[in-house]
């Protein structure tokens, strides 16, 4: 079995507004294995200024994982512990060149297209007109569950799209989670929470920036609104470091991306351990494209979590790859059409 790795760039259908500024691309890398017979693809989303691994020897870490394919899966995720996008893309090669056709990597009622995921619709920041045209359309759309970018715009403008979701919708008819993605001061986050609990709001993620443990725990255990950890947990390797930042922080809900903490084991690995803790989660991609997208969606499933999860972004580009995966009434589906085929997926992405 030969392995190659190839680099990609996802162009964004028009620009995505976040804390850490607009995205108009999103770069990412496919490891794909082949022995003459079939192939496997997998991908690694490292991604620029948030992932761990954004090294600069990325690209010769990618090359040496294919010259060392022979390694096997178990050697190679322990070598790649500090490459989590890494590690996801050879699971995810690994999982698809033992499957039956490449894609379908957990064969369940989701792929059998009997069992559909629930889903949270995403809300970029932009101007108030351009917020209050997403919220429209994922309400139109059959969402019931939105989650909305903070911390870019007016604060006090974003609390009056919250409440004005309110005075139209109850929380029994939309679940409204909000992501600051570590916007807030410390000093400033606890005020600013206590409004935004006036809009009955599900939770928040990353209030303040990560790595700032004691202040993260003081608003954990003072807030009014629920708190996610999302990049408090990137960098994070191994089981002890896990243990002590749970222990320490007590957040009512962490936030798992598969590329940013190490794949599907890393994951696993912080599921075992919130949940011994009385800490729940839910998984969210991380701008994949759609072959990352499929691995994380059809796993997610497997976790039988009654949730909304975060696996709504595989439209969001203009040169994705065709995929069975079908956003539809706040769903995520898997729905074989009769032209589906994976010629794509081969050697010429």
């Amino acid at each position: 079995m030969k392995a190659i790795f190839k680099h990609y760039t996802l162009q964004f259908k028009s620009p995505s507004g976040t804390s850490r500024g607009i995205l108009k691309t999103k770069e990412t890398w496919f490891i794909i294995l082949n022995d003459g017979e079939k192939f496997g693809i997998g991908e690694c989303g490292m991604f620029k200024g948030l992932s761990a691994d954004d090294q600069p020897e990325f690209e010769a870490k990618l090359k040496w994982t294919c010259d060392n394919i022979h390694l096997g899966l178990e050697v190679l995720l322990l070598d790649l512990m500090e490459f989590p996008s890494i590690q996801f893309g050879v699971e995810m090669a690994f999982k698809s060149f033992e499957s039956q056709d490449s894609f379908n990597l957990f064969p369940s009622e989701f792929t059998q297209s009997n069992a559909s995921i629930a889903i949270n619709g995403l809300i970029w920041m932009g101007s108030k007109s351009f917020m209050k045209q997403q919220i429209r359309e994922k309400i139109e759309a059959g969402f019931t569950c939105i989650k909305m970018k903070i911390g870019a715009i007016d604060f006090q403008t974003e609390l009056e799209l919250l409440h004005a979701i309110r005075q139209e919708f109850s929380v029994s008819d939309i679940e409204l989670r909000v992501d600051a993605n570590g916007a807030f001061l410390p000093d400033e986050a606890l005020e600013k929470l206590k409004r935004l609990s006036d809009c009955q709001l599900h939770s928040i993620e990353q209030p303040i920036k990560q790595k700032q443990w004691d202040d993260m725990a003081r608003l954990c255990h003072e807030t009014p609104l629920p708190i996610a950890l999302d990049e408090e947990l990137i960098g994070v390797f191994s089981s002890k470091e896990k243990q002590e930042l749970l222990q320490t922080i007590n957040p009512q809900y962490i936030i798992l991306k598969p590329t940013l903490v190490g794949g599907i084991s890393g994951s696993e690995s912080w599921i075992q351990i919130a949940e011994d803790k009385g800490i729940n989660w839910w998984i969210t991609s991380a701008l994949e494209s759609n072959i990352g997208l499929n691995a994380i969606a059809q796993w997610t499933y497997t976790l039988n979590s009654k949730m909304p999860q975060g696996l709504g972004t595989g439209s969001l580009f203009t040169n994705n790859f065709d995929s069975p995966l079908l956003v539809k009434n706040g769903t995520l589906r898997y729905e074989i059409t009769d032209n589906w085929n994976l010629s794509y997926l081969n050697l010429n992405i």
